[in-house]
């Protein structure tokens, strides 16, 4: 297992957060050209060569290849699979930055996870900030679920979101059991190959025609999510589950970047008051797990 270095967590964790979220807005982009399972297809079969191309480098290609937990890994996979359906599935219905929100909810569960079956204790400040972090998702939520009209497919997106938030939780936490006895990336690499299979699966229920903007397209989103993978699965081996489950509420920034950027969506009063207390509870949570403290340099 990798000794634990919260500073190096958060930098993988930075790194893993911006190429998800770029995945993220390119599957919303392509949600109405691709069906559920030609997404899950190629955001996995083409994440699989970044993978293995990063366990060949590390010198972890064999042992990767070989476990002792089979029946963990494939638990993993089977929950994997659920969050990657129910999070495209959000992203079909909603933004990238209120589908963000709502992924935000998993770090509510995976502290409570965390706590009852890896006994992780986290301090009150660590609670504290989770508990801000849950408060600047609700003031995001509050226009989309208070508006005179809902937008057809809110309701199903917001149940899609929750829904993953939900099993993501438990999903993190096997990802963190794994890691105690395998390399991070061998996770990544099982993920992917059992990912791949599931969304091949759906061909014989049909598979229209993809153009070849949108082809490009998920071929770049499989290859940040690989990345993207690989960085937080090498995060959460080095940090407990609750400090970067607080670091994690920063990936909304990203969020509100391409939704500005690149799909025009307007940013109100509430997702930038919703921003700020996300972002003030990450540094909450980052600072009551020491991660921004100078070790001491006094003599024994």
């Amino acid at each position: 297992m990798p000794a634990s270095n919260s500073r190096l967590a958060l930098l993988l964790a930075t790194c893993g957060l911006f190429c998800l979220i770029a995945m993220s807005t390119i599957i919303h982009a392509a949600t109405s050209s691709a069906t559920l399972g030609q997404l899950i297809f190629w955001r996995s079969a083409v994440a699989l060569p970044p993978i293995v191309i990063y366990l060949a480098l590390r010198g972890q290609l064999g042992v990767a290849l070989r476990t002792k937990r089979p029946g963990k890994h494939l638990l993993r996979g089977v929950l994997g699979c659920i969050v990657m359906g129910l999070n495209f599935t959000a992203l079909a219905y909603l933004s990238v930055s209120v589908a963000t929100a709502l992924s935000y909810l998993t770090p509510i569960l995976s502290m409570l996870a965390a706590i009852v079956i890896l006994r992780e204790r986290p301090s009150l400040i660590v609670v504290a900030g989770v508990a801000m972090g849950l408060a600047g998702v609700l003031l995001m939520l509050f226009p989309e679920l208070t508006g005179a009209e809902m937008r057809d497919g809110t309701l199903i997106g917001i149940a899609a979101g929750v829904g993953m938030a939900a099993t993501s939780a438990l999903s993190r936490v096997q990802v963190k059991d794994l890691t105690r006895t395998d390399p991070p990336a061998s996770i990544a690499l099982s993920f992917g190959v059992l990912s791949t299979l599931f969304g091949l699966a759906t061909l014989p229920f049909g598979w229209p025609e993809l153009h070849g903007q949108i082809q490009l397209l998920l071929v770049g989103a499989g290859i940040l999510g690989g990345l993207g993978h690989v960085f937080m699965t090498e995060a959460v081996a080095r940090a407990p589950v609750t400090l970067l489950a607080g670091y994690e509420y920063t990936g909304i920034l990203w969020a509100f970047m391409f939704d500005a950027v690149l799909l025009s969506v307007h940013l109100d009063i509430w997702t930038i008051a919703g921003a700020v207390v996300i972002v003030s509870a990450a540094l909450t949570v980052a600072y009551g797990q020491g991660a921004f403290r100078r070790p001491s340099t006094a003599s024994v």
